[in-house]
């Protein structure tokens, strides 16, 4: 019996999981053969049971790609003793078939063969508490979405009906709000309603952003390290505390990035390049990004290009000979060195006049 159970203890089997709400496909490889393929409940511990039973004393590898159901898998399947990685679903290796002929054993089945081929890389898993952080920091961010939406919304309703913007809405101030209120009324009964219901959801949506900035103020002032993180990023010109705590709750730990080059890819301010023999083409930046960071140092870099003595004398000179929207990009990259030399060497920035 012991024999039995002990036959396949110098064996690894991959492990393709396709995840979904209510079920799972799975792909089991082993010495570079296909073992098995079965679509299973949704549970680790049944799908150990299962390769436990068919493949008893073995050592098990698995594999996920991240999407809505987090990291509990991940956790769950790492505290049974089976080693699992989660990966960016752009980088699983696919062929032109896979890619005509797209089902979820396909998908599974690619998976664990790109695992025992060794050329899937797992991406960061952020602890529990970075988990919930993040979480926060993003509904912040969905809310101001929304809060842009509705903006939107209100501007086209006035629009449709004929009546100006105010010129002072730049940043709908309450003032601006109050002069719109008193534009509804010349409009007849159910366009007004359209309009003061639109007004409503924008304030409630506002508040609704205060209130989760003030909770992130109080989750992050009891943990003193990251606090102090926090206040180091702060010190760079053109940093404020949202896209502080954005930057922080985003990336974790920036010693995972070994150079400026591999946190500009991940951030998305990377060129996309094609070349082949002779040619060569630059095409504006990389569709792939975080699409939580880009734009906030973007807009971080046209504020810091002005406040920061070094940082305006290269916007100068670059804008010399390139578009300013081109040369931001690249004051950008220079905002997010400074932010990673801060962090990593736990020093507050310090001005200076040149680079």
């Amino acid at each position: 019996m012991n024999t039995v159970e002990n036959s396949f203890s110098e064996e690894i089997f991959y492990i393709g999981l396709d995840v979904h709400k209510r079920s799972w496909n799975v792909t089991v490889r082993s010495n570079h053969m296909r073992l098995k393929t079965f679509s299973m409940e949704p549970s680790p511990e049944k799908l150990l049971a299962t390769i436990s039973k068919n493949w008893p004393g073995g050592k098990y590898k698995s594999v996920y790609e991240a999407g809505f159901c987090g990291f509990w898998i991940h956790k769950q399947l790492c505290d049974l003793g089976i080693e699992n990685i989660v990966i960016h679903a752009a980088d699983v290796p696919t062929t032109h078939k896979e890619k005509v002929t797209k089902t979820d054993k396909v998908d599974s089945g690619k998976l664990a063969r790109e695992l025992e081929n060794g050329t899937l890389k797992g991406i960061y898993i952020p602890n529990g508490f970075h988990q919930q952080i993040r979480s926060l920091c993003r509904l912040r961010h969905t809310y101001t979405t929304d809060s842009a939406r509705i903006k939107n919304r209100i501007k086209g309703t006035l629009n449709y009906y004929g009546i100006p913007v105010p010129s002072e809405g730049k940043n709908w101030s309450y003032r601006f709000i109050s002069t719109i209120r008193n534009s509804a009324e010349q409009i007849n009964s159910p366009g007004s309603s359209t309009l003061l219901f639109s007004l409503d959801e924008l304030l409630d949506q506002r508040k609704r952003v205060l209130d989760v900035t003030i909770a992130l103020r109080k989750c992050i002032r009891n943990y003193k390290e990251q606090l102090h993180t926090v206040e180091l990023i702060r010190s760079v010109p053109g940093i404020g505390f949202v896209t502080a705590m954005t930057f922080y709750t985003e990336i974790m730990d920036m010693k995972r990035f070994p150079s400026l080059d591999t946190l500009a890819s991940f951030v998305g301010l990377c060129p996309v390049c094609h070349s082949s023999g002779e040619k060569s083409n630059v095409a504006g930046l990389t569709p792939r990004r975080n699409r939580y960071l880009r734009h906030l140092i973007i807009e971080a870099a046209w504020i810091a290009a002005r406040t920061d003595p070094a940082l305006f004398k290269s916007f100068t000179e670059l804008s010399k000979r390139m578009k300013k929207t081109n040369a931001i990009i690249r004051i950008a990259k220079k905002l997010l060195n400074r932010i990673r030399y801060v962090w990593i060497n736990q020093e507050y920035y310090k001005c200076q006049i040149y680079e």
